[in-house]
């Protein structure tokens, strides 16, 4: 901490407001530091002894940032598994096998992980900081990983449903596994290009953006995105798939209560009738 320390009464005189200038930039550890002094040493020892004083706190940049942070860190395990345990469910209850969730659910979390991945190396580590035109390189704010989170589960998850949905349609016409998903694949290949195209383009834009956090939400998405719509849905999916054959479609017998879910077929047209 240094000088000037300010203070600042109410008319009444009942209420003061101390400021205090810390150390560092206000949110690195040079100052997480300050704070941590001012609150659990300074303050208990000094204006927390004095018998006239009812009550005291510590607000400020450094104290805001903080406790969101740490707001964020306690809370957002079970954000991460509210969002896994319900896309769990939903997939589980959809094509009634357990290894399609759990296979999805792996997937879904080694996209989001390389977007963490490209967030540190561009903003933590700097590579590439000339690109993006920014100087900061201290860390990625706080809610931009559970944003990324959600967000990219939602997305991810939009890509899965809508090839498998077309891989289970050729199981259930009689395909074998292997032929189911590559006819899968291969239908829905130009909507799920064109899409993940659109939207790296979209994200892409926040990146060019002069405000930090937007630019890490942008460059963020728009890896995601693109690793997620190349690699993990154009070849780890039905790559995976192929592999475990048959497996893909396994439900427990202790689990085949579950409502069955199939699509309306649309009746054939009577044969026509010469004279």
């Amino acid at each position: 901490m240094r000088q000037p320390i300010l203070t600042d009464f109410n008319e009444a005189g009942t209420v003061v407001v101390v400021s205090i200038p810390f150390a560092g930039s206000g949110t690195d550890d040079t100052s997480n530091r300050a704070l941590q002094i001012l609150r659990h040493d300074l303050l208990p020892n000094t204006v927390g002894l004095a018998p006239s004083v009812q009550d005291y706190g510590v607000t400020g940049d450094t104290a805001g940032s903080k406790d969101f942070n740490d707001q964020m860190g306690s809370r957002i395990i079970w954000v991460f598994a509210f969002v896994i345990g319900f896309a769990f469910l939903l997939l589980l209850i959809t094509f009634r096998s357990i290894v399609i969730p759990i296979k999805a659910v792996i997937l879904n979390l080694l996209s989001v992980g390389a977007a963490y991945g490209v967030l540190v190396l561009v903003f933590q580590q700097g590579i590439g900081k000339g690109l993006f035109d920014f100087t900061y390189t201290a860390g990625v704010t706080a809610f931009i990983p559970m944003f990324l989170f959600v967000i990219l589960f939602g997305l991810s998850m939009d890509y899965h449903v809508f090839i498998l949905s077309r891989v289970r349609e050729g199981h259930d016409a009689g395909m074998k596994t292997e032929d189911a998903v590559a006819h899968g694949v291969k239908v829905t290949a130009g909507v799920v290009t064109a899409a993940a195209l659109v939207m790296v383009c979209v994200f892409a834009i926040f990146g060019t953006l002069q405000i930090l956090f937007l630019k890490q939400f942008g460059v963020g998405l728009a890896a995601a995105v693109l690793i997620d719509a190349t690699i993990i849905r154009a070849l780890l999916l039905p790559a995976s798939m192929k592999l475990l054959g048959d497996w893909n479609w396994y439900l427990p017998k202790w689990l085949e209560w579950l409502p069955r879910l199939e699509h309306e077929r649309v009746p054939e047209a009577p044969p026509a009738v010469t004279p």
